[in-house]
């Protein structure tokens, strides 16, 4: 815990779910942060929650990770405002629906350029500040990078591609001997109002606490852990899912109602 007093921490998609849970860890932490997400208003309360739970520093940034000039504008402004990055916490996800997919490139396009593209911008513009600070890329991912499922077709490509990407960086930033720790957390099914209003009374899956899997995504980071899983199932799922694939499959398609 003490090892993130002062730390310099930027959060992404900090309005709501497991985003604003971050912010608030961190901020009880001690942590100098600045969020980001689309609506000013309510990171303007995020904001003053962190400064009560006790942020050294608290600042918001509104951005559009949809518009392709946005992430690199949010990892200038953290950088300047806090004068460099120790951390810096990928988190924000587009809207999708949670049903068969009916054809739509242009969503899954859309889509991408959030939960994707917009993670390799905002790691590269934040990545020379972080080698300064042997800082640390945090990643939040989903089981649903490791394992397809029905229903979520576009976002489920989205964390493929974010866990391949990162992956394949933690090599190269391992082989060039950098000072910069990436960590990918995996979470399962977390209680967020997004994902209760998409999955709520279509899964026999229980929902985990947005709170307990933020505070495990802090601790992986700061811990600088290559991988992360939470909740407890997400790990045995990941070692299993290639040993019995037909049993696999029927558990997958029996948890949907």
């Amino acid at each position: 815990a003490e090892s993130l007093r002062g730390a310099r921490v930027l959060v992404t998609g900090a309005s709501a779910g497991i985003g604003e849970q971050l912010a608030y860890h961190y901020a009880r932490h001690g942590a100098q942060l600045v969020v980001t997400a689309r609506r000013e208003k309510v990171l303007q309360e995020v904001v003053h929650r962190c400064l009560q739970f006790g942020a050294q520093k608290a600042l918001y940034v509104t951005g559009d990770m949809a518009t392709t000039s946005d992430p690199g504008r949010v990892a200038r402004f953290a950088v300047d405002k806090l004068g460099g990055l120790d951390y810096l916490v990928l988190n924000h996800i587009g809207p999708y629906s949670f049903s068969m997919w009916s054809g739509d490139v242009e969503h899954v396009r859309g889509l991408m350029e959030v939960n994707f593209l917009s993670y390799l911008r905002l790691a590269w513009a934040a990545l020379p500040s972080l080698e300064k600070s042997k800082g640390s890329i945090v990643v939040v991912s989903s089981l649903l990078g490791k394992m397809s499922t029905p229903f979520t077709g576009p976002y489920t490509a989205t964390k493929f591609a974010v866990n391949g990407f990162f992956g394949a960086m933690q090599h190269e930033l391992a082989m060039r001997s950098s000072n910069v720790s990436l960590t990918i957390s995996i979470l399962g099914f977390v209680d967020t109002e997004s994902a209760m209003e998409k999955i709520s009374g279509h899964t026999r899956v229980v929902p985990y606490p947005a709170s307990e899997a933020a505070l495990h995504v802090i601790h992986a980071g700061s811990l600088r852990q290559t991988e992360s899983f939470y909740p407890w199932y997400t790990h045995p799922a990941c070692l299993l899912r290639d040993w019995f694939p037909f049993f696999r499959d029927i558990i997958i398609r029996n948890s949907y109602y």
